[in-house]
């Protein structure tokens, strides 16, 4: 089920007050792959912070100016987040930036609900293909909840 609007992001919001009980995670833990072969929880919440960022640095302005919203290859995407998370920055300023930069997001969401809810286009498609539902940023807000809690049973998988 799609939440609407505000829920939506109020949910979207609440997911930084998990992350902050991480704060008192022992650091072998934050920084070991939580499989073989996969992400450690640094890199899942550096992972995180940078699709954030995304949204806010260039989805947001592209949907504003009536521009569709335009995602880049994950895989190399995603390696850009795993290296900074691996750079040396503490566990408490990664945890600070995903917070910061979720809690500005949803609060430029919340203050423009227009554009939040505005159908626009993702990469070229109108509708998500698996439900038929128009894209917007809301979507988008939605899927990346879902999105959450699948890295959030992950982590916890661990500890």
């Amino acid at each position: 089920m799609i939440l609407l609007g505000e829920e939506t992001l109020i949910q979207y919001k609440t997911f930084v007050k998990w992350t902050d009980t991480l704060r008192d995670l022992d650091d072998h833990l934050w920084s070991s792959p939580i499989a073989e072969g996969k992400a450690s929880p640094a890199d899942i919440i550096s992972h995180l912070q940078n699709w954030d960022h995304y949204l806010i640095h260039k989805v947001i302005p592209a949907v504003r100016k009536g521009e569709g919203m335009v995602f880049p290859d994950f895989d190399s995407f995603n390696k850009q987040a795993y290296e900074y998370a691996r750079s040396g920055v503490s566990k408490t300023r990664l945890l600070d930036e995903f917070k910061q930069t979720r809690l500005q997001l949803v609060d430029l969401l919340l203050a423009e609900p227009d554009v939040a809810a505005k159908p626009v286009p993702a990469n070229g498609l109108a509708y998500c293909p698996h439900t038929n539902t128009p894209y917007s940023l809301l979507y988008i807000i939605h899927e990346f909840r879902e999105h959450d809690i699948h890295h959030k049973h992950q982590i916890l998988s661990v500890i």
